[in-house]
């Protein structure tokens, strides 16, 4: 069961990864781009830490608004969460 649940977060985190690559590579060549909003539910279905870290090394999207706004809200809910399972 841990182990499936951790394959899902892998797997989820790599396809959130990848979309970020993948837009960015779209941005600079002109082409068509992925919708903020499905970087945004990949993000909400568990792939923040790949978002972020998309973010972070190919410096995209870190000052689009409301992007980073609602990237970061579902970062912190999703922190909460984890932090008040952990108590539990």
């Amino acid at each position: 069961m841990v182990t499936t649940l951790l394959f899902a977060a892998l797997l989820i985190n790599a396809a959130t990864f990848a979309a970020f690559w993948s837009d960015k590579r779209r941005a600079i060549a002109g082409e068509r781009r992925i919708s903020e909003a499905s970087l945004l539910q990949l993000a909400l279905i568990g792939g923040s830490p790949g978002a972020l870290a998309a973010r972070y090394l190919f410096r995209h999207k870190t000052r689009k608004e409301p992007f980073s706004t609602r990237l970061l809200l579902i970062v912190a809910i999703q922190a909460g969460a984890g932090i008040g399972l952990l108590i539990l």
